[in-house]
């Protein structure tokens, strides 16, 4: 286990952000549960990030009980993604709050076979939860699809913005189990985070890259992108 009760992160782009309100709800409410009033303190800094530049600050409660924000640069914004499977049981402590397993995480993300970008978590009957570091997604034809919400998920911002995204555009939605097999037949495969936003799966392991020459990536990702607003 790390140093950290709760963590929260997102991506500050010359002084918006998407989805500020839910990342202070999920915030707040993981503090909460932990014992500690976080909303005056989220406030003050929140109000204080920079206005100008590209910054992924980590708003912080420790195991000292300390609440912090790291203010740091934001790393360069990725494309398209090769995954692998991990293949052993979840290993995290607390999947349904950000802060607890993120040093493991990181551990199981760099020993990822096949040079792979991020590593997919299944649940005990081998159905996919969602990756070390971001939520899934995925089609169906036209429908867009999502893990399960009663299985353990963290609660993800931008996983809930492409929801909205997808009521205002009439577009089908559905929680649906799905295996690693399902979503490599899956008409589109996207991994979803506050940094990097929709990366398409292009591969599977050592497969070779799929082109996805027709990707729906592209055109959500304006979508999500339509939906920063300013900092306080």
């Amino acid at each position: 286990m790390s140093g950290l009760l709760v963590a929260d992160s997102f991506l500050v782009a010359n002084g918006k952000v998407r989805g500020l309100e839910l990342h202070r709800e999920r915030f707040v409410r993981s503090c909460a549960a932990a014992g500690v009033a976080a909303e005056r303190f989220w406030d003050e800094q929140a109000g204080r990030l920079p206005g100008f530049g590209r910054w992924f600050p980590r708003f912080e409660l420790q195991t000292s009980g300390e609440l912090a924000v790291q203010l740091r640069p934001a790393p360069p914004i990725g494309g398209r993604v090769r995954v692998a499977v991990h293949e052993g049981p979840d290993p995290r402590t607390a999947p349904r709050v950000k802060g607890p397993d993120l040093e493991l995480l990181g551990k199981l993300k760099e020993a990822a076979p096949d040079r792979a970008d991020e590593v997919l978590l299944l649940d005990t009957d081998g159905t996919v939860l969602e990756a070390a570091y971001s939520a899934v997604a995925w089609w169906e034809d036209d429908t867009l699809c999502f893990p399960q919400s009663d299985r353990p998920l963290l609660a993800s911002v931008t996983a809930q913005l492409l929801r909205r995204i997808a009521a205002n555009q009439g577009v089908e939605i559905s929680e649906r189990a799905a295996t690693p097999q399902d979503l490599q037949n899956a008409t589109e495969a996207w991994l979803v985070n506050a940094l990097h936003g929709i990366r398409p799966i292009h591969a599977w392991g050592a497969s070779a890259i799929d082109p996805l020459p027709n990707s729906h990536s592209s055109l959500w990702q304006s979508h999500l992108e339509s939906l920063a607003t300013r900092l306080p």
